[in-house]
């Protein structure tokens, strides 16, 4: 278990991917630091943890677009054990608007939790990553590699995040810092319900068929299979990797297959 003992951050932990991660890390004996806004839900999870697993947990209330909420964050972790293996920089949301109609406090508000989120904790904890030879994680999307219409903030945070972690990469190239940057494919989790329409308030209901997707648990899965080959990319699905190298060679017709693709939502934004 290479994991045993080892300090796992997660950040967006009260559910979805981060969630299944920190139960992904649990079971193969890693001490788990849990971040999310929901104290009260991250309380519940680290207590199940710690009894079915027999690791130590910790929840911290943590609003990654606040700079001093990450720099806490990472305090915790060290005075609880100490060091800092893995950071997995997973906090995110979503949104489903086209650009036209968009108030654009809901595209800052993207920026500062899904990059500056990323940012500010990494920044944080890279010394005690340096010192372990640890890793960094970014939970990306394929919006980040290819935009996506109806989410012109979610993609230009997504890239944002791809061009930080990739030049991170370069400059540690002799450090033995190991920097991952994954990309599930479109996950069944309340990603889309909590994505922000174009007033910055709460779509609802999600606008895709939540069955046919990838489960936070096969995520959580590839992610950690991942980080013990110190992979430097995983994208996820047949359908993402299609979609990267069709983007190289066929971004034109490419166009036109999102396009038809993103039509055939719910409520479509595009027609």
């Amino acid at each position: 278990m290479p994991f045993k003992y080892k300090t796992v951050i997660i950040t967006g932990a009260s559910s979805g991917i981060g969630k299944a991660c920190a139960e992904e890390f649990a079971k193969r004996g890693a001490n788990l630091v849990l971040a999310a806004r929901q104290y009260v839900t991250l309380c519940e999870i680290t207590g199940n943890l710690e009894s079915k697993y027999g690791i130590k947990a910790i929840a911290v209330q943590c609003d990654v677009s606040k700079e001093l909420d990450c720099e806490q964050l990472i305090k915790e972790a060290m005075l609880t054990f100490n060091r800092i293996d893995i950071l997995i920089n997973n906090a995110g949301i979503s949104m489903r608007a086209l650009f036209i109609d968009l108030d654009l406090v809901v595209l800052r508000n993207l920026m500062e939790v899904n990059f500056w989120g990323s940012v500010y904790c990494t920044k944080y904890a890279l010394p005690y990553l340096l010192k372990n030879k640890g890793s960094v994680v970014g939970v990306s999307s394929i919006a980040g590699y290819r935009g996506l219409p109806g989410r012109t903030g979610y993609s230009a945070s997504k890239f944002a995040l791809n061009g930080f972690l990739e030049a991170l990469r370069v400059e540690n190239l002799k450090t033995g810092l190991h920097v991952m940057i994954a990309s599930p494919g479109f996950t069944a989790s309340n990603i889309r319900n909590t994505a922000l329409v174009k007033d910055g308030s709460v779509q609802g209901e999600s606008s895709m068929d939540e069955d046919k997707m990838m489960t936070s648990a096969e995520v959580a899965g590839i992610l950690v299979k991942g980080l013990i080959l110190r992979k430097r990319t995983l994208i996820m699905t047949g359908q993402g990797k299609l979609t990267v190298l069709l983007n190289k060679f066929l971004p034109g017709w490419l166009d036109s297959l999102i396009y038809a693709h993103f039509k055939k939502e719910k409520h479509p934004l595009i027609k």
